[in-house]
């Protein structure tokens, strides 16, 4: 099972107990899902999915609202033989009246359950309110990709009002929500961890939420040592470069005017370096008489360098 599939078999679970709070996840999914077909004569109200909690979950709220009396059908999507799809309808008319009042679509006779907006702001106006609807609306279009791999969080809406009344319900818990046009719909995303931690914590999908934040945390520990380890490395390579550097710089010039010619106390550290290369400039200043401290040796090695490079200007062979 996906880590998306994972976070909505939680939330379908969730139930809210306020019935302010069921009819808002019940709006968000109407909005996302319904469709009305049939006449003003014999209409029926449905929501089609593939996810079986889905389905199970908006039949729950119907009975629990409204005590209503829908129909769940199951059939076996065609398509390679797999998958299947489950279909909850009313067709009761005093119960669709109820059910779309209570939504504020009483006048919903179209196909589709579009109106200007995705939600009506009555039933959004408490904050428990807003995260029962964004459960739902995640329920019913939204989708997260596997934190192993990235962190994705959206939700997908058929025009571009109903995506910006989403991402304004988003970003009144503070999240930065944004909006971008794939094909042709308009789809409401988070891509920082944080914030779909967060997001998660907001929907209540408690169990989620930890299971990305223990991802996130391995994460940024495998993320630390690497950079720890490439630090390390950059700074042995340096290192081993300067060292090979001096040697090369000292050689020279012993070969050319001879390591006698430099000042005592160059020539001292120009023969310690010859000897152990592989040194660091605090342990071959620990063996100088008297001791000098790693910026003496640095600068005394730099001396050294200085006069190689005078020599091969002045091409002495």
């Amino acid at each position: 099972m996906s880590f998306s599939s994972e976070v909505k078999e939680e939330l379908a679970r969730q139930l809210p107990k306020s019935r302010h709070c069921q009819l808002a996840e019940l709006a968000a999914i109407l909005g996302f899902l319904g469709r009305m077909s049939g006449s003003s004569q014999g209409r029926e109200l449905k929501v089609s999915t593939e996810n079986v909690t889905l389905a199970k979950k908006y039949f729950t709220l119907l009975k629990k609202i409204f005590d209503a009396n829908p129909a769940l059908t199951v059939s076996q999507t065609p398509y390679l033989g797999k998958g299947r799809t489950c279909v909850v309808s009313v067709r009761d008319p005093e119960e669709i009246h109820k059910i779309l009042s209570a939504v504020k679509w009483t006048d919903a006779w179209e196909s589709e359950l579009k109106g200007e907006e995705l939600v009506n702001g009555i039933l959004v106006k408490n904050a428990c309110c807003k995260r029962a609807f964004l459960r739902g609306a995640f329920l019913a279009a939204g989708s997260m990709s596997d934190p192993e791999k990235a962190y994705h969080f959206e939700i997908v809406c058929q025009d571009f009002a109903r995506a910006e009344q989403l991402k304004s319900l988003i970003h009144s818990f503070e999240l930065d929500a944004k909006i971008v046009l794939r094909k042709k719909c308009h789809v409401v995303y988070l891509k920082e961890g944080s914030q779909i931690v967060d997001m998660l914590g907001i929907m209540e999908a408690h169990v989620a939420l930890m299971n990305l934040e223990n991802v996130r945390i391995l994460k940024e520990m495998r993320n630390s040592v690497n950079r720890q380890v490439n630090c390390e490395t950059a700074n042995i390579n340096k290192t081993v470069n300067a060292a090979v550097k001096q040697v090369e710089d000292i050689r020279y010039i012993e070969d050319t005017v001879g390591l006698h010619t430099l000042s005592e106390g160059l020539m001292e550290i120009a023969v310690l370096r010859l000897r152990f290369p592989e040194a660091a400039l605090k342990e071959l200043g620990a063996m100088l008489s008297p001791p000098v401290g790693k910026s003496g040796v640095n600068h005394r090695l730099r001396k050294i360098s200085s006069i190689a490079e005078e020599l091969k200007d002045k091409n002495i062979v």
